[in-house]
């Protein structure tokens, strides 16, 4: 479990392909709490560290993921965003996120207002219906607020402290980035399409207002 709060920006040294990936990532990060078997979430994508040496660390990324996320393209020299796991006896400073990645949005647009920078993102169908403005995001394993959602996709905001310190500050438009949503609202989505005897992804306003729930 992690907090979406970075750590540090790491930089793949090694990508070496097989069934998947294995990648061999300089952390930046002081790993001396770091042992074998450990997780760390790599731009959102939870991977377990199964070789170390300093601040290099090695995990290999299995075909789903390679599938699943922004990892399957991972080159030597690519920046990725670091989170050692959460410690329960410490502060959520963001929000639960899993590092199970969802899915893959794009980088719709990015402007500047001042110092902050409002990214636009486009994001399949069955994630923006998990997404409500004020709620929370994990984009790249950043937590985020989102501040608008519409049919194809959502907003945000980054401050600049998030910009400067994680690789969304140098994203750009057309960029794929990997998608976890709130984890309590895949929960609240499944649980209340089991009521109403339908899979979740038939849930829709007009069903749960026909079903007296709104």
């Amino acid at each position: 479990m992690f907090t979406g709060i970075i750590e540090a920006m790491g930089t793949i040294r090694e990508a070496r392909a097989g069934d998947g990936l294995r990648l061999a990532v300089d952390s930046g990060l002081d790993m001396g709490g770091v042992k074998l078997g450990d997780s760390i979430a790599v731009s959102g994508a939870c991977l377990t560290v199964v070789k170390l040496s300093g601040g290099l660390f090695e995990a290999d990324v299995s075909p789903e993921t390679c599938r699943a996320t922004t990892l399957g393209k991972a080159r030597a020299g690519t920046r990725v965003n670091l989170e050692r796991a959460l410690a329960f006896s410490g502060r959520l400073d963001g929000h639960l996120v899993t590092g199970h990645v969802d899915g893959a949005g794009l980088v719709t647009s990015v402007r500047r207002e001042g110092g902050f920078l409002n990214f636009s993102f486009s994001a399949p169908a069955e994630l923006v219906r998990q997404m409500v403005p004020k709620g929370s995001i994990a984009v790249d394993g950043v937590s985020l607020t989102i501040n608008t959602v519409s049919a194809s996709g959502f907003s945000v905001m980054l401050i600049p402290h998030t910009a400067g310190l994680t690789t969304l500050g140098s994203a750009r438009a057309g960029d794929a980035v990997n998608l976890e949503t709130d984890i309590i609202a895949k929960y609240v989505e499944s649980f209340v399409g089991r009521a109403l005897g339908h899979d979740a992804p038939g849930l829709s306003r007009e069903l749960l207002a026909r079903n007296g729930f709104i």
